[in-house]
């Protein structure tokens, strides 16, 4: 049975670690949204240095807060996104599996991490200007109604279906770049993943960038369009959906 290799494979000692990473960034994301209550009984660390990591500051100074809660969203959201990728990947490279898999999926959230940097600098620009509150939830229905729209428009871009296409071709997509080694190719591999997600990643500028719901809904929705058995009943209706709901929140 084919599916049999692909479970053993998962208990390695590298993928291990891999979904360790996965669920450290999920329970980063949960802890910093816990109510004061809950902060206070967590002595482990203590309620000071969760509030610490929570509390957005005026300015600049919020800029670590902002950053923390970025990257623990790529790494969160996107890391499991990836996994089809990697694992064939790891078809293609079968001896010195750890070194090379670590080096890929270092390059890849790299460009996350660079994404993060970004969406720092334009969430405090924002906040600087009144249109979302410290966490990210926007305050304004035109920039959520803007966000929506073009979200739902770079659904039907040209962009988007060529790195799309990449994402749903693994193979295609490491036999062309082999010689580059694996570091280079998870950074191209991140980019191409950049392209096709980072308008769904932006929304979360809307509900509030710490709403676990809105979280796991974007992940599950950026998976399936990476599945090319599954991508075709998505797409263009998640498209014509935000479109959809651009339209409502300006009439609203």
């Amino acid at each position: 049975m084919p599916a049999l290799p692909a479970l053993r494979r998962l208990h390695a000692l590298h993928w291990l670690g891999f979904y360790g990473g996965v669920l450290l960034a999920w329970a980063g994301l949960y802890a910093m949204q816990l109510p004061a209550d809950l902060l206070a009984a967590a002595e482990f660390y203590g309620a000071e240095f969760w509030a610490a990591l929570c509390t957005v500051e005026p300015g600049l100074a919020g800029a670590p807060s902002v950053f923390v809660m970025w990257a623990l969203m790529a790494g969160a959201m996107m890391a499991p996104t990836v996994v089809p990728a990697l694992m064939t990947w790891e078809d293609l490279h079968h001896a010195g599996v750890g070194a090379g898999f670590a080096a890929l999926v270092l390059g890849y959230l790299a460009v996350w991490l660079g994404f993060a940097a970004l969406a720092t600098g334009a969430q405090l620009g924002l906040v600087g200007l009144g249109l979302t509150d410290p966490y990210g939830g926007s305050q304004s229905r035109w920039l959520s109604a803007g966000l929506l729209g073009a979200a739902g428009a770079y659904q039907f871009s040209t962009w988007k279906a060529a790195c799309l296409l990449k994402c749903r071709r693994p193979l295609t997509f490491f036999m062309q770049y082999w010689d580059e080694g694996p570091l280079r190719m998870g950074l191209r591999l991140g980019l191409v993943c950049l392209g096709c997600c980072w308008a769904l990643m932006a929304l979360g500028l809307i509900g509030g960038m710490m709403s676990l719901l809105w979280m796991g809904l974007a992940m599950v929705l950026m998976l399936i369009e990476k599945l090319p058995q599954l991508a075709g009943w998505l797409s263009r209706p998640l498209g014509v959906g935000l479109l959809a709901a651009s339209a409502a929140v300006l009439a609203v």
